[in-house]
């Protein structure tokens, strides 16, 4: 059981990312003023797919909170780590001169 259910989480996971690449493809249209109504039925039948998926998931047994977009947007920016600036090679360090004395 416990397979099935990852299975269910791996495909609701799969499809979430592909909804946020149609997503992004129908923002370009619109902001382009193109036509995007394949894209925007394209992404309806994505929900409803998912929508499926979660009853199924929930079905066979999945109880664990399945975090909404907000959620997983807030938590995937907080958790980021912080880049550290590399320092730049060809600027000589502070107190070290490149010069000869």
């Amino acid at each position: 059981m416990d397979n099935k259910i990852n299975e269910i989480r791996r495909k609701i996971s799969t499809l979430r990312a592909e909804m946020t690449l149609v997503e992004a493809s129908i923002r370009d249209q619109v902001n382009r003023d193109l036509d995007c109504s394949e894209a925007s039925y394209r992404l309806m039948a994505m929900r409803a797919e998912v929508a499926e998926l979660i009853g199924r998931w929930k079905a066979a047994g999945g109880g664990d909170h399945l975090p909404t977009v907000r959620e997983r947007l807030s938590r995937s920016y907080g958790d980021r780590p912080v880049a550290a600036i590399k320092p730049d090679k060809a600027r000589p360090r502070p107190g070290h001169s490149s010069a000869r004395a």
